[in-house]
């Protein structure tokens, strides 16, 4: 199944990539009131049907925008996203703006402080673009948002209107969260690039808390590159975040850039629930391993990854229980079913059966690492096929939770495209700290299936 074709912008900035956009907006090529211009005329004409906003504020962003421009124009120091609109799910707090949590118990709610990551993107220059939808606090009920490809599908979620802005091309960059799928899921459903970094690598102190042991930012983005790009700026300590450690911030984006020393090789993973995946996805996976050949070899899992999937919903069940109950006893009445009964799973589990369960991550990791002994990257499908059809549900995320229970690090790229012309995506996972060499081996990956398309080869 080769690559689709990316519907091209009528405006040409919008159809740059990341990078460049910051290379022009830094040499003065391209000034960022007129790509913000160009973001918000997009948006302007998309959003009706997409609806991935939960918040967007026009003269804000070209405040934002001319602000920039004049500090250039000065001489003045300018970021390393100087003038890049960087849009964020709505569960991360910004001064002064309306940060909601996708809930009707937090409607009016403007916090007066910046989430760490926020105050990191300001410090870098970035605009903020507004925020994106999230499904009610980033959990598994629907929000309005629709997929740019076809507006009857799902998005996915939580971050859907982060993933459906980037893939729009309403904004180049975004930033969600995820603690089951919420990153991977969503844009492998909108055919982009998404990226779950190793658990604590990015701050969460100012971001809605649902399950502290597995609560993970992540990024968008078109391409491998740009998600490096800002994940990047994103790293880094927090003392306020007891997930991140002192250390220095890996070179992602230089690392993903740079060519492998020597052909990467994959490891072909059949996750649990792979059974049940679409059958496009299974002939995909099966053409991606012929096609990578000696560079591949199948690798099982022990059995007790079978387990994987109940553990960490019982982590997550049981947090969410803690973390959620202020908002609870505020309005149960104006949560979803599906959000209570979660809540009122993890009010029965005990608590023998919860710190058992956080016990599983470092036997997980012990037999994955055995497997990354072996290669560069695991790939499995990010997704069990494409985007479904309808909008009473955000997709199975069957195929990420087990990463985001190893804290290991996870990117979909785009490469596939099923018969109804929706996205499908793969997913690398490389070791835990591990990302700089798993974006490198995924970009490179994205270009050896781009150039396989580009010769009319399948992949």
């Amino acid at each position: 199944m080769a690559p689709g074709k990316r519907e091209k912008s009528a405006n040409p900035v919008l159809a740059l990539g990341a990078v460049e956009v910051r290379d022009r907006l830094a040499s003065g090529a391209l000034r960022a009131v007129e790509y913000a211009q160009a973001c918000l005329d997009l948006i302007a004409v998309r959003e009706p049907e997409i609806q991935a906003w939960a918040w967007l504020d026009s003269d804000h962003v070209l405040a934002q925008a001319a602000a920039l421009d004049a500090r250039r124009l000065s001489g003045a120091p300018i970021g390393p996203l100087h003038g890049v609109p960087v849009a964020l799910k709505d569960v991360i707090d910004t001064a002064k703006i309306p940060t909601e949590n996708g809930t009707p118990i937090d409607a009016g709610r403007v916090p007066d402080k910046d989430a760490v990551i926020v105050a990191k993107l300001k410090a870098a220059g970035a605009i903020i673009m507004g925020k994106t939808v999230t499904t009610e606090l980033a959990f598994m009920h629907p929000s309005k948002t629709r997929n740019p490809h076809n507006s009857a599908h799902t998005p996915g979620g939580s971050s859907a209107g982060s993933a459906a802005a980037v893939a729009a091309g309403m904004v180049p960059l975004a930033v969600g969260t995820q603690t089951g799928g919420s990153v991977i899921r969503p844009a492998a459903f909108c055919g982009i690039t998404g990226f779950k970094p190793t658990f604590g690598a990015i701050p969460r102190t100012g971001i809605l808390p649902q399950s502290p042991s597995l609560d993970t930012v992540g990024v968008f983005a078109r391409t491998v590159e740009d998600a490096a790009l800002l994940a990047e700026i994103l790293f880094g300590y927090d003392p306020q975040d007891s997930a991140t450690e002192p250390a220095p911030t890996p070179r992602l984006l230089s690392v993903a850039g740079s060519n492998p020393p020597v052909t990467p090789t994959l490891a072909f993973v059949r996750v649990p629930g792979f059974d049940d995946a679409d059958a496009q996805t299974h002939l995909a996976m099966a053409e991606l391993v012929e096609v990578l050949g000696e560079y591949c070899f199948e690798a099982p899992l022990p059995a007790v990854f079978n387990e994987a999937a109940d553990i960490r919903a019982r982590i997550n069940a049981a947090e969410m229980a803690k973390c959620y109950y202020s908002l609870e006893r505020r309005g149960r009445d104006k949560m979803s079913p599906e959000l209570t009964r979660m809540m009122d799973k993890g009010k029965d589990i005990l608590a023998r059966d919860y710190i058992a369960a956080l016990d599983w991550r470092e036997l997980y990791n012990a037999a994955l690492n055995e497997i990354l002994d072996r290669c560069d990257a695991i790939i499995t499908p990010a997704t069990l096929g494409p985007a479904p059809e309808g909008l009473t549900t955000t997709g199975n995320p069957v195929f990420n939770g087990l990463w985001t229970l190893c804290g290991t690090p996870a990117v979909t790229i785009p490469v596939f495209w099923a018969e109804n012309g929706m996205p499908m995506g793969v997913q690398l996972i490389g070791r835990r700290g591990d990302d700089a060499r798993l974006l490198r081996t995924a970009r490179w990956l994205a270009d050896h299936i781009t150039s396989l398309g580009d010769k009319g080869e399948t992949a």
